[in-house]
């Protein structure tokens, strides 16, 4: 079994913090813990590191990569959709609505969204 985690960079530290704050409990997360740059770190009740919000180490600013994109394997289409929604809500911006993705026979579906900072995210359930 593998764990993935992802690490995007903010130049305003607070606002994304206020923002996932916010987004993270939609699919269960929650902050685990502050990282040294300021940021912190959003995860599973156990403990699981997921996602993490920093300032970069370099001290350049954060810019969002251009085919970068960040997934977050959540457990239904309605998470999908409600997280999704909530990001919406709370100022992200769309980058394609919940529906259905992926080629004949895979049965995913998966919603896009960019953070106040630009960073690409796929929220996706793949099964039935």
């Amino acid at each position: 079994m593998v764990n993935v985690a992802v690490m995007f960079g903010s130049n305003d530290i607070e606002k994304a913090k206020a923002f996932y704050d916010a987004l993270m409990p939609t699919v269960g997360l929650k902050g685990l813990y502050e990282h040294g740059s300021g940021g912190r770190i959003y995860g599973t009740p156990a403990g699981v590191p997921i996602l993490s919000i920093v300032r970069p180490f370099n001290g350049t600013a954060a810019t969002a990569g251009n085919g970068t994109m960040g997934s977050l394997m959540v457990d239904s289409k309605e998470q999908v959709s409600a997280i999704h929604a909530k990001a919406l809500e709370l100022g992200g911006t769309c980058e394609g609505p919940p529906g259905p993705r992926g080629p004949e026979g895979i049965q995913a579906f998966a919603a896009y969204f960019r953070d106040l900072d630009g960073n690409k995210i796929c929220a996706i359930h793949v099964g039935g």
